[in-house]
This record gives C-alpha cells, structure tokens and sequence, in this order.
C-alpha cells in the first residue's frame, strides 16, 4: 500500500464528519473554505437537473430536488441523565432550531449518525435513540423539517472498534480483535463534567483499548437493537426513512475491510463471508420495517480509522449485487467518492489509490444497483456541483460542510449568491455557547 500522509491529530472519534472535515476540533488545517473555480452563470443554474424531482423510497417520496443535506456529527446533544458517568445524550430545542433552519421545501436531510444501542458509543454528545427518553428530542427535529415541507431520514451509527469504555462501561466490540496502532487518540469528558463536553477531555490512545471479536449472540443483539431503533424511529418520532452507516471504518466497514477482519467463520474469510453481517442488517431491517423506507451510506475506498483492507472492487460490488437482490425497493444507495478523504491529503489518496491499480470508480456500483436511487458525496460545493446530474453519475449530490455554515444552502446555489465560509473550529461543540457555529448564521437577503 502507499504511503499515508495522515493529518496531525486527527481523531477518529466522528460518524460523519462535515464532509473532509478534520475530526479532532483542535487538530490544525489550511482548509477555511475557500473554493477553487467559478460559480456558475444564470442559464446554467435555472436549467440544472440539481433543481429537477427525484423519486425515492420506491416511489413512496418525490423530492423537489437533489440536493441532499449529508449526515454530520455536531457534538449538540444534552446529557439524558445527571448521573456519572452519563452516558447518554438527547437533543434538546436548539437541535430542532438547527435542522429545521436547513430544511426545504421537498429536501432531503439525513441526520447525524444516531447511536442505536449504549455500546455503539465512541463520541459524547451524539444523540442516540436507544432509550424512549431519547423520542421526544429527535420527534421535535421531525417535527421542524416537516413543518418546512421536508424529509428526514434516520442515520445509525455503531463505531465498533473505535468506541471507548468511557461511553459504553464496556470493551469495544468488533469483527474480530483487531486494535487501531499507531497514536490515533479519542478524547472523553472529565468525570466531574455533566455537560459531556470533549473540549477540556482528557486525551487517549484508541490502541490501549483494543475490541473484543463479537459473538454469534453479539451478533444478533447487535441486528436487534437496529431493528428496535428504527422502529422507534420510524413510528415514534416520525421519521421518512433509515440509513445505515456502512461506511468510514465503522462497525460495518469493520467486518467488510480485509485487514480487520480476520475471522474465520462465516462471518468473514471469503468475500461472502465480509458482506454477511452487512446483508443480514440490512435484510433484518428491511423485513421489519420495509424495503423502501431502508438506505445505506458507503465508502468503498475510504481509509478512515485504517480502513486499509484489500479486494475492495470486489467486496463491494458483491454487497451491491446482495443488497440488490434482497432489498429490490430499497429507498436509495449513498456513496463516497473515491478521492475524497477525511484524514489525509489529496496527494496521498490519489497515490493509494493508484496503488490499487485498474480503474478506480464507483461506477460499477451504480451499474449493479440499476435504478436504485444513487446519491454521491465528496467535497462538493458551489463550483463543483454543476453537470453531475446531468453527467449520469449520481442521482442526487450530498453536501456536509457548507450546510453548516449556509442554512439556506439550497437557495444560495439556486441564486447564484456567495456561499459562507466555514468555520472548521466549531464543527463539534468544544465549549459553551453551543449555538455558536451551530444555529447562529444569517440567511442571505
């Protein structure tokens, strides 16, 4: 494998960072958003595709257009109980206000990856949806986005080997027992901290904490509280839809890389054997709650949390061709591009992949899923966003970073107007006020 250039301190710690977003707030990068090329001219943006109808859900829901607020991690949430450690978080209204600020007319926003069990923790103040204290915060940010006229899906996250004791009272679970090496670190809040805030957290080696392989029976409690969380998902809070993470070297990437999953059993070993839990997830979830309200984000070629597994072409494209066949009606399928990265450089990425050898795309993905809805993400903004659509790559474009900072990014894209920069040192809440990079911009007027 090529070399790596990874980012100082880059700690993975983060479902869904706001796009190539560093993930540990204190961590040092040049990239302040500013945007390479040219807006585009009014007879480009009136005639775009990005603004056409898209059916998804298996016809269930037509979107008034393809832009799609990607799922990003915020750090927002409130502790559930006052006991410590606390580990538990709910949103509060300032969660609602910030949702509801992005939604649009007929849009798309999938939340925050969402924790479906206690043990899928590996960040502090990242609602989970595991307890039915936890409703009442997510039905108000359902509430928001359909009072705009949107839609909002479900994202579910479990970290898997990234999680830490500290947030789960328990060893991390993985594919196998497979450690991260090397000094990627997570941070956890002191323990005379309420508010779960990892800003003045002591760091700590992930290393030190190596997963435990998962039983058959973790296994199972594992599809199970999935099943459970979307249920309460989708008939208690009101939800359009679920996806499932399956990407970013979480739980489910986990089992489908190569280089940690070591396995034997049917669980891994052979390419069927990476794609087993994936597929019984997904099949588990789309019997319990239905096909078309089902969705899963991947990231084929992605390197976070050492995700450096080989036969990726061909693991991924057995997934694609299973979740295909099993779930014909699923709601729609979510890629990563290729280049795009979270920790490293361009240059590194471009090298890796090159290393890779033949011709690395997610194109051949969209060919096996056929007319399953294809959403792409990467990097994406007012300069680059132009003629994908049209190009026949992607269905829809998912954007992170920019919906932070532009609530009314939809519209901006539509008018020509200049886009907001970000602000990368608030993508996570590292200190009070929590409104601050989160719910305080302006809409343009």
């Amino acid at each position: 494998m090529a070399a790596i250039q990874q980012e100082p301190s880059a700690a993975p710690t983060t479902a869904n960072a706001p796009a190539d977003a560093v993930v540990d707030p204190h961590a040092k990068s040049t990239d302040d958003g500013t945007r390479n090329g040219s807006q585009a001219d009014e007879k480009t943006r009136s005639e775009s595709a990005l603004f056409t109808p898209l059916s998804i859900s298996n016809g269930r829901i037509e979107l008034a257009h393809r832009i799609i607020m990607a799922p990003m991690t915020r750090n927002r949430g409130v502790p559930l109980y006052l006991t410590r450690p606390n580990r538990a978080w709910a949103h509060d209204e300032l969660g609602a206000l910030y949702y509801g600020q992005r939604a649009t007319p007929g849009g798309l926003i999938i939340t925050e990856g969402i924790y479906p069990t206690v043990e899928a923790s590996a960040s502090p103040c990242v609602p989970g949806l595991f307890d039915d204290k936890q409703v009442p915060g997510w039905t108000a940010v359902v509430n928001a986005v359909h009072g705009k006229g949107g839609y909002i899906f479900a994202q579910l996250w479990h970290a898997g080997r990234t999680c830490l004791p500290h947030f789960t009272g328990k060893p991390a679970m993985s594919s196998s027992s497979t450690p991260l090496d090397g000094d990627q670190e997570a941070r956890y809040p002191p323990p005379d901290d309420d508010s779960g805030s990892p800003g003045t957290g002591q760091r700590v080696k992930l290393r030190d904490f190596p997963p435990q392989e998962m039983t058959y029976s973790d296994i199972k409690r594992t599809i199970d509280a999935y099943v459970s969380t979307a249920k309460r998902a989708m008939d208690q809070c009101g939800f359009d839809g679920i996806e499932i993470h399956g990407g970013n070297g979480y739980l489910l990437e986990q089992f489908l890389s190569t280089n940690v999953n070591k396995r034997t059993d049917e669980y891994g070993g052979t390419i069927e054997g990476y794609c087993r839990f994936p597929v019984e997830l997904m099949t588990a979830l789309a019997d319990a709650i239905g096909g078309e309200n089902v969705a899963i984000r991947l990231s084929p070629f992605g390197l976070f949390n050492q995700s450096y597994g080989e036969q990726r072409p061909e693991i991924w494209s057995y997934l694609c061709r299973a979740l295909k066949q099993k779930i014909s009606n699923m709601s729609y399928i979510h890629f990563i591009e290729p280049r795009f990265e979270q920790i490293i450089d361009t240059t590194s990425k471009d090298s890796y992949l090159k290393s890779l050898g033949g011709n690395i795309s997610i194109k051949p993905f969209q060919e096996i899923m056929g007319s399953t809805p294809f959403v792409v993400s990467g990097g994406y903004n007012d300069t680059n966003i132009w003629g994908v659509i049209e190009s026949g790559n992607a269905d829809a474009i998912s954007i992170g970073r920019y919906f932070t900072s532009n609530p009314d990014l939809v519209a901006r894209l539509r008018e020509g107007k200049e886009l907001r920069k970000y602000d990368r040192d608030r993508f996570y809440w590292i200190d009070e006020p929590r409104e601050r990079g989160y719910t305080d911009f302006e809409p343009f007027s």
